[in-house]
């Protein structure tokens, strides 16, 4: 799932994965995405030198894990539900909106680097750096919100307002919840 430029990481695959690190690395960066009661349960997949998805472990929540590349802008460690799998799909597609039909999670409590909170395709901006948090993969509007649409160290805003692939970006660890770095 990579997309802007690599964001999803790995199902979308338009980056190449580093071959020569250890699985058990991008296992365990995979992992540090997500709270450790959905990562420990969790399928972990990456992709190869081609651009192949591998599974690099079978899950059975309903959620996948990605290592990203820490060294692509765009490409973080992530976990995600089938609705928000679904929602990268359609973005890299370049579908005119997302089909998913119920709301996505999307966990990079590892964070992550990104070039745009306003332009999903932006790929020459400076990278902007994005502590831990969490997005809501699912149509949201500012205007009926209330919603700051500019980025924040805390707090919630609208990532990408105005576009089709508009979601909530909840900075931050969901409460009570620890990631597998932390136990």
């Amino acid at each position: 799932m990579r997309l802007m430029i690599c964001f999803f990481g790995v199902l979308l695959a338009s980056c190449s994965a580093d071959d020569t690190e250890p699985v058990q690395a991008r296992i365990a960066r995979a992992m540090s995405a997500g709270p450790s009661e959905i990562a420990k349960s969790a399928r972990i997949v990456d992709t190869d030198s081609q651009g192949k998805t591998i599974v690099l472990r079978e899950g059975n929540n309903g959620f996948t894990c990605m290592p990203g590349n820490p060294k692509i802008i765009g490409d973080p460690a992530m976990c995600s539900d089938a609705a928000s799998m679904q929602w990268a799909a359609d973005f890299k597609a370049h579908k005119p909106k997302p089909t998913n039909t119920v709301p996505g999670i999307t966990y990079m409590l590892a964070g992550a680097t990104q070039r745009s909170d306003s332009d999903p395709y932006d790929k020459t901006s400076p990278p902007i750096t994005v502590p831990p948090h969490w997005m809501i993969m699912w149509p949201f509007d500012p205007k009926a919100t209330g919603l700051p649409v500019t980025h924040r160290s805390t707090g919630a805003y609208i990532m990408w307002a105005g576009s089709p692939y508009a979601h909530l970006h909840i900075m931050g660890r969901p409460q009570g919840t620890a990631t597998t770095r932390e136990q």
